[in-house]
């Protein structure tokens, strides 16, 4: 019983841990922000120079109360008229006959239109530039690498229309998109990928199910593969996004980890996600690529954000 105690023990010794194979980045120990240090004042100049017809989208879909989202996800909302419940009249607030609504709401930050911060996913229990998630995360909001640290996300942005390239409207529940078809759509579609880039893909999923069977929508989306998350990793972008609620195909790939390109992109690299952005107009008006602004609500410590980036070209 000793000799095998002597043994363990001794294996555990000799066995790297994970925390030994992890890598600072490449911006630092201290840096909080990851891929967003590629945003210059000359790649925000080059960038405007994208804007040629006044043109400008909201990438943000609608959040409605109850929608479908990842569980146990959801929104609540509620109106309120405080202090002038029961009065006949209001002068008595304010002076004037005043009348007001108020707004409360209740929700995963998580739902919808958002970008996940470099705090959101890791693995075994470490976060991007090795920040054990036992001494940030704590319940009342992150110490480190929350999303009021990400500073403006002002870029060029690409969109690779993945449904186009596959003749179809939409993808399938599920269906797994690969590196080689991601290469192959952008060359067809003559995208090039620059470094610093916010490159989305186009699915055709949302705008085809969210409305008309929106617990499919829910359940199930199409979405790159572990292998697809390592290429457009290796582009240097600072974000990368979809038209789906999770960006990776959901159930993944027979022999993927489900998710795991999240923590390729935001732990392995610090690239951001952006998901559910409404890229339909794009991809109908042929748009490949424009100046992407993105200035999010800075909630101390949250992990998530919902936001609604504005595409100009």
């Amino acid at each position: 019983m000793r000799i095998a105690i002597f043994i363990l023990t001794a294996l555990a010794f000799v066995q790297p841990s994970f925390a030994d194979s992890c890598k600072t980045s490449k911006w630092g120990s201290k840096d909080e922000i990851g891929a967003a240090n590629l945003i210059t004042d000359s790649s925000v100049l080059a960038s405007a120079k994208l804007i040629k017809q006044g043109k400008r989208h909201g990438l943000g879909i609608v959040i409605k109360p109850d929608m479908p989202a990842f569980p146990p996800r959801f929104t609540k909302l509620q109106v309120v008229q405080p202090g002038q419940h029961f009065r006949e009249t209001q002068e008595d607030l304010y002076g004037w006959p005043i009348s007001a609504n108020d707004d409360m709401v209740q929700m995963w930050l998580g739902t919808g239109p958002q970008i996940d911060s470099l705090g959101h996913l890791g693995e075994h229990g470490m976060f991007y530039n090795c920040n054990k998630g036992k001494d940030f995360a704590a319940m009342t909001g992150m110490t480190k690498l929350g999303v009021e640290k990400i500073p403006p996300l002002v870029g060029r942005g690409v969109l690779v229309d993945m449904a186009a390239y596959l003749g179809v409207k939409t993808l399938a529940p599920g269906q797994v998109i690969e590196a080689a078809q991601i290469k192959a759509a952008a060359r067809q579609q003559k995208v090039t990928f620059k470094k610093g880039d916010i490159i989305l893909l186009h699915t055709g999923y949302t705008d085809a199910t969210l409305e008309s069977n929106p617990k499919q929508w829910g359940s199930s989306i199409p979405g790159i593969s572990n292998a697809a998350a390592v290429f457009l990793a290796s582009l240097e972008p600072v974000a990368v996004g979809a038209d789906t609620w999770g960006l990776e195909a959901v159930p993944p790939k027979k022999g993927d980890k489900v998710f795991y390109g999240h923590a390729t992109l935001l732990k392995e690299n610090g690239i951001y996600i952006l998901e559910t952005m409404n890229t339909g107009r794009l991809a109908e008006e042929k748009v490949r690529e424009f100046m992407f602004v993105l200035g999010q609500a800075k909630l101390q410590g949250a992990v998530q954000m919902i936001i609604n980036p504005i595409a100009l070209w």
